[in-house]
């Protein structure tokens, strides 16, 4: 079952984040980081991501709306320039972050605006 996961989190993973992405994350596949990249792959990508129960669109809104009220701002950004790939759009991302402000504090949507501004800016150029 875990090679299963496995294989269909490698295949979402790439489809969400792009090959560049992951080719990166896996270039020292005996460093530090590796055991957790397979952790991520199975349990996040293979398990959760890989799930049809959910539209990628819909996931992809509700992980950046938990990674901008939680302050995780790296993995917000990786999150916001995937929506390249998961259907979500700039007006889904305003959408999402009024949420944020209402539920998690309007310092935290703030930030995530003047990031959505930035990195949806570099996609359209």
């Amino acid at each position: 079952m875990t090679d299963d996961r496995r294989i269909r989190g490698e295949a979402r993973r790439r489809q969400v984040l792009g090959d560049a992405h992951v080719d990166r994350s896996q270039s020292d596949p005996d460093g530090l980081e590796a055991k957790f990249v397979d952790l991520t792959t199975v349990s996040a990508w293979g398990t959760v991501w890989a799930s049809d129960a959910l539209t990628l669109r819909e996931r992809s809104m509700l992980t950046l709306a938990i990674l901008a009220a939680t302050g995780n701002w790296g993995e917000f950004e990786l999150h916001l320039r995937a929506t390249a790939n998961t259907g979500a759009t700039a007006e889904d991302v305003a959408e999402l972050i009024q949420h944020v402000g209402i539920y998690a504090g309007i310092p935290r949507a703030n930030h995530a605006i003047q990031l959505a501004k930035r990195i949806l800016a570099e996609r359209s150029e």
